[in-house]
């Protein structure tokens, strides 16, 4: 299959790139603006892709700009779709959404069935991207993936689980961070580019599928994991400043939808992911003159 992939640079696009192409796949990293609409037809004209994986986009919740999610989540994405359908044969599409879509979802597991209340920026660019992208479903094989939350090497540490791994690491005395009184999946993201290698080969068109394990843990056991994985004790201190507004609670995915499209995917348990990071990030201090 040869696939065009956006975001190929960032953490998510590295990560499948490699999966993609120890699956046997071609794939052509998209390196241009998504404001740049003729330059995102001319890439696209020149890949002729059977497939496509959008992944580029802001996806830190607490990102500066409120105006940023929008013209690059949602607008950068319709500039892609009017890309697309310009082409002689309409690729497969898959659309990277968010579990933050969801919101406070009064029950957990969450399915694919609950209705959307996002309650930030970054959610609600996600869903009007999801609700935008609908108006092509007529002329482009798209579909919708909402992950649920993922880590790995080269996430970076603004993001909860490598901040903590670099605070290990280096065997920092305390972090800073902001509301702990929140339960999340930490999932692997060479589970999630499994997930999505098997929707692109498998998943129906317009249909929306969460990426997650159902497995979800609280900062406290996170911690407790770290602290058994390299026997350094971190002292954690609340940082008002990183509490944030409307923080949804417990974010707890449905694999249900998911599996039974694309069958059994591999999922490392935490510890082995939280080792893996722990030994890549340790790899690169040492490397680093």
């Amino acid at each position: 299959m040869k696939i065009l992939l956006t975001g190929a640079d960032g953490f998510t696009g590295v990560h499948f790139m490699q999966a993609a192409k120890k699956a046997g796949h071609e794939v052509t990293g998209c390196a241009v603006d998504l404001a740049d609409r003729t330059g995102l037809a001319n890439a696209a004209r020149q890949c002729q892709p059977d497939a496509v994986v959008h992944l580029a986009g802001i996806a830190f919740v607490s990102h500066a700009d409120s105006r940023a999610f929008y013209d690059v989540n949602m607008f950068g994405t319709l500039n892609l779709l009017d890309a697309l359908v310009e082409l002689d044969t309409a690729p497969r599409v898959l659309l990277a959404s968010s579990a933050n879509v969801y919101g406070n979802a009064p029950q957990s597991p969450i399915n694919e069935a609950q209705s959307p209340a996002p309650v930030n920026h970054y959610a609600m660019s996600k869903l009007a991207m999801e609700l935008m992208a609908r108006n092509y479903a007529d002329r482009l094989p798209l579909f919708f993936a909402r992950p649920f939350n993922y880590t790995g090497p080269g996430q970076a540490p603004s993001f909860v689980v490598p901040k903590l791994i670099q605070h290990f690491v280096q065997r920092k005395p305390f972090v800073e961070l902001g509301n702990l009184n929140v339960e999340r999946e930490f999932n692997d993201v060479r589970f999630l580019c499994a997930a999505y290698l098997g929707l692109l080969a498998r998943a129906q068109p317009a249909q929306t599928y969460n990426i997650c394990t159902g497995t979800t843990y609280t900062l406290n056991a996170l911690l407790q994991l770290l602290h058994e994985i390299t026997g350094h004790v971190l002292e954690v201190r609340v940082n008002p400043d990183f509490v944030r507004a409307h923080e949804i609670q417990r974010l707890c995915g449905d694999p249900g939808k998911l599996l039974h499209t694309v069958g059994d995917i591999p999922a490392p348990p935490l510890r082995s992911t939280l080792s893996w990071m722990l030994d890549s990030l340790q790899a690169t201090a040492s490397a680093t003159p």
